[in-house]
């Protein structure tokens, strides 16, 4: 059996209950590099084979887990973050199938999510944004030129942007020739919940800037939109006095408060959503 495991953002406690388990009990680790925590690791069992996967290809990864498996041995591949995102989880998943090799995939906490936390950090704000666009910039690996940086940036929603650091000037460039206003908020995390984790809140226009007077040039993620700046945003209506739910009734006192909240005429304030 091959376990593939997200080992969270960085924080060696971030991993789940559930891969936490996994990591103990396999026989055959494989992990991502320097992108996994070293403290995971020290996880294993006395006896378990690990393997650098930075330093493998994809071939000679399918061929640990082919040994494994004739053996009667468990594998955990063990990769950053959330593997669904940027993990080249398919392809491994592919080749299982067609060797008849059994698999299932434990999730694990985005680095998205952990770049979020270390500015404490809503990116689906009301009446700011309520959609969240997780991206990279092309560099030698191409991306469709349907999902180019700029069409994503017309829709002026919240964006997180993997792998591209390294282009940062390019990227402001991109980002505002699609729509954002050069002082739309932005963010650098780098290595967001490691413990070197640093922050910096600027501009999409400041981006590069920011970066090299910090000396990031790597492992950072970089967050664009209002979102940031967590200002101007309505309060939620789902938990307002005046809003009816499936398990909490409006009191008719708070109608007209709920209204002029919302900027409505009394009695307009549509009751019937559900938590």
């Amino acid at each position: 059996m091959v376990h593939f495991v997200g080992a969270g953002s960085g924080a060696a406690d971030l991993i789940t209950v559930r891969g936490q388990r996994l990591v103990s009990e396999a026989d055959v680790i494989i992990y991502a590099g320097s992108l996994v925590n070293p403290g995971l690791l020290a996880m294993a069992k006395p006896g378990c084979r690990i393997f650098d996967s930075a330093k493998m290809t994809l071939e000679e990864v399918i061929e640990e887990m082919v040994k494994a498996e004739a053996a009667g041995e468990t594998t955990v591949r063990l990769h950053t973050g959330d593997p669904c995102i940027y993990g080249a989880i398919r392809e491994q998943m592919d080749i299982l199938d067609e060797k008849g090799i059994s698999y299932d995939y434990c999730p694990g906490v985005s680095a998205f999510c952990g770049a979020a936390s270390a500015l404490n950090l809503e990116y689906t704000l009301p009446n700011v944004s309520q959609s969240v666009i997780i991206t990279r910039m092309a560099g030698r690996t191409p991306v469709p030129e349907k999902e180019s940086i700029e069409s994503f940036a017309a829709h002026h929603a919240t964006m997180v942007i993997f792998l591209s650091t390294g282009m940062l000037e390019e990227l402001s460039e991109r980002l505002i020739a699609g729509g954002y206003e050069p002082d739309t908020p932005a963010a650098i995390v780098y290595k967001a919940t490691w413990p070197e984790e640093r922050s910096y809140v600027c501009t999409v226009a400041t981006l590069a800037q920011t970066a090299k007077e910090n000396h990031v040039t790597k492992t950072a993620l970089i967050m664009v939109g209002d979102a940031i700046a967590h200002t101007n945003y309505q309060r939620s209506e789902l938990y307002h006095p005046a809003f009816t739910t499936e398990f909490r009734q409006a009191t008719a006192s708070s109608h007209s408060a709920v209204a002029a909240l919302a900027g409505l005429p009394e009695g307009a304030q549509d009751g019937g959503a559900k938590e």
